[in-house]
């Protein structure tokens, strides 16, 4: 059917005039935001069906193989029992940022019983144009952009290989990027007669190579040489590409501003958020230019509050000695060790919570845990491309449980960089239903993990690792902001003026929190910005209000000296075992004998690497004091007896001593 009117249907069911001229941004009637969800039809018989059809009274083809939904409010057509093909889509859901999802099926189409997969999240633009291909703005992009595509393509190459699918990503065709992301427009199976190996995308990124800026060809082709002419491990090449990568970021200048608040909204009784920084509180910490936390108690009054700020303290707590421990690496620290870092960070969190449950005989709902959303900017010295030395690899690492969320924001999109625990998104993974459909279950938002509500073991971590290349916003908040989708919906109002230099990032908070209040208005808030600026024209204060609060790559070094100045030298092995000498029985209002064991199965946060990250590693000792038992009576002590636990603080190693939390 071809179609003569373009209309798209307002998604609120109680609309009393839902139709609407396709373009048009808020429904006439109701003022509900128009949703225009563009599509990626898949298989061959979609080719042939031409711009200007409506198919199953729905779906508006505008151009060939781009389908908009004109009724995006409805669930689209599942069969009963899921086609193994859309199968890889829902196992690979994690990976979200950059491969597209199943959306639904059309079926019958003019009598041919050929089912058509629609895939939503595909590399098309709120305009319905497709996003370029790699081959098209290779020349164009950045030093560092080059090497980052070919990075997350790397990062790819494991989990699509292990569902045979490592052939989605020789097809140049198949390879989209939006900025600095890769994405891919649908998956395509490996025939059954070929085994692909690293040898094959290195024969597929030669060709790109040959035109790479010059500050990287050299060391693209000889990754890409060693790749086509050798059986080179995954690890090694991986390695290689990524010091190239941070080589290259690190030429970029890295100016950071941090702000946060939480707001208890206008219906709540008391706050259960708690965020990092937040407000003026924490404008002294030394932190304040490399951590960003977001929180969302659960558990009710005494509940969620305390488990949320617990999960704040705990965490700023053992970042202060990671990042310590890395200022004094002579060597890059790879990212899966600093990723196996932050998960064990992580799992202590847990069990803090987890152990006050156990202490305070909590059960079922009546036990208090939190979600958590963090980002950490990990400063490491590097020598660069151009070969001067850099204090800044511009990386950024961001950790998530529950539905706490993260967004990467520039002028140009809005990109979701969590995946939400929740059990839409587990029937989802698990391969039960398209996630459409899920989100019509009753529990489809109930949370299926957070923190403190049962031992480490049962978490499912993923710490991902991002490398800032571009002016953008990192924004952090609970859902008080993010439900209804009020961020995708509103985030050009409201970042692009911090991007102009026509908001400051505090006002922005505010602004943000406003939103979230006016719009949700049903939960607590927490809003975290990072304003991120790498591009040398805005170096200059952009208004009179900036320059005190501006934080430049180069000046980071200088911070971070300070925590590791020392009247003499003390191995960070010594001022462990200075820990664990202490006599730990403080005479606290807790019964620690009654604690249960952890599982002796939780992974050791003791970590065997290579030479380079040795000392690194013995933060493991530390974190392991935590994840243990001691954990709850350090912990417990600093927020019972603050007083009473910087009296022990004085006592230790001066170098351990940077690492405790400031008086309270």
């Amino acid at each position: 059917m071809i179609s003569t009117q373009l209309i798209v249907f307002c998604i609120n069911p109680r609309c009393n005039s839902p139709i609407n001229p396709m373009g048009d941004n808020v429904c006439a009637s109701c003022q509900t935001p128009l949703v225009h969800r563009y599509l990626w039809a898949t298989g061959s018989l979609s080719v042939y069906i031409p711009p200007g059809t409506k198919v199953a009274d729905r779906y508006e083809v505008i151009k060939q193989q781009i389908w908009l939904d004109t009724q995006p409010g409805l669930p689209p057509d599942v069969p009963e029992e899921l086609p193994t093909e859309v199968i890889p889509y829902l196992q690979l859901y994690q990976e979200r940022l950059h491969l597209p999802q199943a959306y639904g099926f059309v079926s019958n189409l003019e009598q041919d019983t050929t089912d058509i997969l629609l895939l939503e999240n595909a590399p098309i633009d709120k305009t319905g144009n497709i996003y370029p291909t790699i081959v098209e703005v290779w020349e164009e992009a950045t030093a560092v952009r080059q090497v980052y595509w070919l990075w997350q393509i790397l990062q790819l190459w494991t989990p699509l290989a292990e569902l045979g699918l490592s052939h989605s990503l020789l097809v140049i065709d198949n390879l989209r990027v939006e900025g600095w992301c890769v994405r891919l427009l649908e998956l395509y199976q490996t025939p059954n007669d070929e085994k692909l190996s690293l040898q094959n995308l290195g024969e597929c990124w030669q060709f790109w190579v040959a035109s790479a800026k010059p500050s990287v060809a050299k060391g693209l082709q000889n990754i890409v040489q060693e790749m086509c002419e050798t059986e080179i491990e995954l690890e090694a090449i991986n390695i290689q590409l990524n010091n190239l990568l941070l080589a290259a970021a690190a030429e970029l200048p890295l100016v950071l501003k941090v702000a946060g608040s939480t707001d208890i909204g206008p219906m709540m009784a008391q706050n259960e958020d708690a965020c990092y920084p937040n407000s003026l509180s924490d404008l002294d910490e030394p932190l304040l230019r490399h951590l960003s936390i977001v929180c969302d108690g659960i558990g009710g009054h005494e509940g969620g509050e305390v488990a949320s700020q617990m999960a704040v303290q705990s965490v700023k707590l053992q970042i202060r000695a990671l990042l310590t421990e890395v200022t004094e690496q002579t060597a890059l620290v790879q990212p899966e060790l600093l990723q196996e870092q932050l998960e064990a960070s992580l799992q202590v969190v847990n069990n803090v919570i987890c152990a006050r449950n156990n202490e305070q005989k909590r059960q079922g709902k009546e036990r208090m845990a939190t979600t958590i959303v963090m980002a950490l900017q990990v400063p490491q010295r590097v020598q660069t491309s151009t070969g001067w030395q850099s204090n800044n690899t511009h990386e950024l690492y961001l950790a998530n449980v529950g539905d706490s969320r993260a967004y990467w924001i520039t002028r140009n999109y809005c990109q979701l960089l969590t995946v939400d625990d929740d059990v839409a998104t587990r029937e989802v993974r698990l391969a039960k239903s398209l996630y459409r459909k899920a989100l019509f279950r009753p529990d489809a938002s109930a949370l299926t993990q957070a923190l403190g509500t049962r031992d480490s073991e049962s978490l499912r971590l993923k710490v991902q690792r991002f490398i800032v290349e571009e002016d953008g916003i990192l924004l952090l908040c609970s859902d008080g902001l993010s439900d209804n989708n009020w961020v995708e919906q509103s985030w050009q109002d409201y970042a692009i003026p911090v991007l102009t230099g026509q908001m400051t990032v505090e006002d922005a908070v505010r602004n943000w929190i406003n939103l979230a209040n006016e719009k949700n208005g049903r939960d607590n808030t927490s809003v975290v910005l990072t304003y991120c600026r790498v591009s040398p024209e805005y170096l200059v204060p952009v208004t009179p209000a900036l320059p005190e609060e501006i934080i430049e790559a180069e000046t980071q070094e200088e911070e971070l000296e300070e925590l590791e100045e020392l009247e003499e030298p003390t191995s960070f092995t010594e001022s462990s075992q200075a820990l664990l000498d202490l006599d730990l029985d403080l005479n606290l209002d807790l019964d620690l004998s009654e604690e249960p064991p952890l599982n002796p199965e939780i992974p050791p946060t003791l970590i065997t690497k290579p030479k380079w990250d040795k000392r690194l590693v013995i933060l493991g000792g530390v974190l392991a004091l935590l994840v243990g038992g001691t954990s709850l009576g350090l912990f417990a002590w600093w927020q019972v007896n603050p007083q009473g636990f910087q009296q022990m603080c004085r006592q230790l190693p001066q170098k351990v001593q940077s690492v405790c939390p400031a008086g309270k």
